[in-house]
């Protein structure tokens, strides 16, 4: 969702050992509880990294579950579960011939990453679907301009001009998720749409690796650096917690819009890294370097939860949750977040070159870690 520290190029360093691999266990053993009327439930996507928590879940309340992909990605996890997934394959471009003729109670949108999709797909099925879906983003309200941005905060539908490349991309972004969710409200109407828009999304399967960065880091221990002032707010959500709020929303028929935003409360980047430090035994230290300008300087404007608060982004990490919280929306503790990534990512599931790309090659922090903090120290 964002454009964030190139964490690693294909250079292995040696220095840096690898943690030995889980074979088996990826993820916290949960408990779920049967749905009381059970649901046939179309996902198109499904197979990355929302889909198969949302899969999962739905299964274990008892749901009906089909899928509409390209079969192209293969799922990383819980890929056990797809066997009791029908699957349909097309192309949400030019064919959708699969999803004609049929129907379900609730479609649940997570590959709408085009307008044109989003208003094909919702015209398509607004008389075979009770309900549906869409899985948006924060990214519609950029810029982040507010410090208590709510669900009736107006996003922005135009990109402007005269912008960076930078804000070209977040306007982009944010504009075409805000755009295809008025296109399933035209299609579907305000009492049958459900919107949904998380944050920064974090778990098993997380194919970005940012957030990973820092479960990974921190395990390692040594002298850590951190990036931002020590009360800089950090949101982020456990990409589960999102994946059983979706599906609960559909069970209840609760539409609107909600932002999928946690930690249940307010969090600090000073918070975070000691909350995520919390989950392992390892001797770490951490230097929180708080000079937004030195960072800048240094390349160093996000690390993922924690983006500079300044400018465009100063509202990023203060956006109001409270709706979806009365709603239904919970959270997983954020250590057993971080032991379960750090289980997924030491599995068979990951591919060795991806782990060592993640601490080091040049663009990596971890890789330029040292020297930044030669600099910070010899500056002060």
């Amino acid at each position: 969702m964002k454009t964030g520290i190139t964490l690693g190029s294909l250079t292995p360093l040696l220095s840096i050992p690898l943690i030995g691999t889980a074979k088996n266990k990826q993820e916290s053993p949960r408990s779920v509880e049967r749905a009381v009327h059970p649901l046939s439930i179309l996902i198109l996507g499904g197979t990355s990294f929302l889909g198969p928590q949302q899969i999962a879940y739905a299964l274990q309340r008892g749901h009906r579950v089909s899928t509409f992909t390209r079969g192209r990605t293969q799922p990383t996890v819980k890929k056990d579960i797809f066997d009791e997934v029908e699957s349909l394959i097309g192309d949400r471009e030019n064919d959708l011939e699969a999803l004609k003729n049929r129907k379900w109670d609730v479609v649940i949108d997570n590959s709408g990453n085009r307008v044109k999709w989003v208003k094909d797909t919702a015209e398509l099925l607004k008389e075979s679907c009770d309900l549906y879906l869409y899985t948006s983003s924060t990214g519609v309200y950029y810029p982040y301009l507010g410090k208590d941005i709510r669900e009736n905060t107006k996003p922005v539908l135009k990109v402007p001009d005269g912008i960076t490349q930078v804000q070209k991309y977040e306007y982009d972004y944010g504009v075409m998720k805000a755009l295809s969710e008025i296109e399933v409200v035209k299609s579907f109407g305000k009492d049958r749409s459900i919107i949904v828009r998380p944050t920064y999304m974090m778990g098993p399967g997380d194919q970005t690796d940012r957030f990973t960065y820092w479960p990974e880091r921190i395990a390692r221990g040594g002298e850590v650096l951190v990036p931002g002032k020590p009360d800089d707010p950090v949101q982020y959500i456990d990409v589960r917690d999102v994946a059983g709020f979706m599906i609960r929303l559909a069970e209840n028929h609760k539409a609107g819009t909600y932002n999928a935003v946690g930690p249940p409360s307010v969090t600090t980047m000073e918070a975070f890294v000691y909350g995520v430090h919390a989950a392992f035994s390892s001797k770490a230290s951490f230097v929180m370097i708080p000079d937004y300008e030195f960072l800048a300087k240094h390349n160093v404007p996000d690390a993922i939860p924690w983006i500079m608060p300044v400018g465009d982004n100063l509202g990023s990490a203060r956006i109001d949750n409270s709706f979806g919280v009365e709603n239904g929306l919970t959270f997983t503790p954020l250590a057993d977040s971080v032991r379960d990534i750090h289980a997924w990512w030491n599995s068979e599931a990951v591919e060795d070159v991806k782990r060592i790309k993640l601490l080091s090659g040049p663009d990596s922090l971890a890789e330029r870690e040292s020297a930044l903090l030669a600099a910070w120290k010899a500056r002060r």
